[in-house]
């Protein structure tokens, strides 16, 4: 089955979407975590912490953070959960250039010193690690961007140890009014303007909300994650569901 967020592509309708998001997400990474948080408000990092914390409570001593960029949730989870590994995973090594730098800053303030950290360029549909090798997975506004959403989640799934842990957070379009018209006019207006003015690609800021839009949300994604063998599936909505929070046992 396909979704509508995997026929949207950054640049182009001909070419696989994988290469050409590897190629935004390289071009914008320099302003990625400035535009990132100044876009959200600054809310970003509470969303983060909410979901780690959610997680947290399982204490994962091995993770895999997938669709990783910057680094940014797997950082947070490093200093959070403090577990023995946490490998982040990506297709764009820019984007890791940036997180690797953040590694060594932590370090160098002694704030993640029992924590084995590395990033990996790993094709997310294809991962190279054997079976049940994490106790937890994390994904955090990445999954959108998968070429194919089944297959991605088949993959977690499988490298995830028995009673292992997914946990997703996702953007998404708000379900009420007037927020759901609010978010539509930020969008499609401020977030492509501001978009090329910080980093001169207004169509990676365009491409951003339309996979939000079309992606999967709430019981669908439920739906979904059970599908791809996950159980015990939970799910949160934060900030008038900007944000949605997913939860799912292997």
């Amino acid at each position: 089955m396909s979704y509508n967020q995997e026929k949207i592509k950054p640049y182009s309708q001909e070419g696989e979407k994988v290469q050409q998001v590897e190629a935004m997400f390289d071009g914008i990474a320099p302003t990625y975590d400035f535009l990132n948080h100044l876009l959200s408000m600054g809310i970003d990092k509470g969303w983060r912490r909410k979901a780690i914390a959610s997680l947290g409570r399982f204490a994962p001593k091995r993770i895999l953070d997938i669709a990783t960029g910057t680094g940014d949730f797997a950082l947070l989870s490093a200093q959070i959960i403090q577990p023995r590994e946490i490998i982040g995973a990506d297709i764009s090594e820019g984007m890791m250039d940036v997180a690797r730098k953040k590694v060594q800053t932590l370090k160098d303030k002694g704030e993640i010193v029992s924590v084995n950290v590395s990033f990996q360029k790993q094709d997310c549909l294809n991962l190279s690690y054997t079976d049940s090798t994490f106790d937890a997975v994390t994904v955090a506004y990445g999954v959108r961007n998968f070429q194919d959403l089944d297959a991605g989640l088949r993959e977690m799934h499988r490298v995830l140890t028995p009673g292992g842990h997914l946990l997703i957070v996702e953007l998404a379009t708000p379900p009420r009014f007037p927020m759901r018209q609010l978010f539509w006019f930020y969008a499609h207006v401020i977030m492509p303007v501001v978009g090329w003015l910080v980093s001169r690609d207004s169509r990676a800021y365009s491409y951003l909300p339309a996979t939000m839009e079309a992606f999967p949300q709430g019981e669908v994604m439920e739906g979904i994650l059970r599908k791809a063998g996950f159980r015990s599936v939970e799910w949160r909505r934060f900030t008038f569901g900007i944000c949605t929070m997913y939860l799912a046992e292997k």
